[in-house]
């Protein structure tokens, strides 16, 4: 995942970065749609960090009873994680992250 910081005038619209926005679609869009759109954009949110959740795991060469173990969670919060009934939140999250980057040493510090 890569992180763009970018530095915004709020009173110079023209200034904006930009961005992958069709103007013309989001101008015909009723409310509806709007809220159907941002619920399709959740779903996908939760499959990505299901695939991610499932992905450190795998990665990690561990069945999903072992990495429950592992990481002192329930086998079935990380069936909800991966199944994306659930998404991982706070340090839950962190850990995962820490866990793709610095498996080793994460493993080792929760020993």
């Amino acid at each position: 995942m890569k992180t763009a910081r970018v530095k915004i005038n709020i009173g110079k619209p023209a200034a904006f970065p930009a961005g992958r926005i069709d103007a013309a679609r989001l101008d015909g869009m009723t409310e509806e749609d709007l809220a159907r759109q941002q619920q399709e954009d959740d779903r996908q949110a939760m499959q990505d960090m299901a695939k991610y959740a499932r992905h450190v795991r795998r990665r990690l060469g561990l069945t999903q009873q072992e990495f429950a173990r592992r990481i002192d969670v329930s086998l079935e919060t990380i069936r909800n994680w991966e199944q994306g009934r659930r998404c991982p939140t706070g340090a839950a999250k962190a850990l995962l992250k820490v866990l793709d980057k610095a498996p080793e040493a994460c493993l080792e510090a929760l020993a």
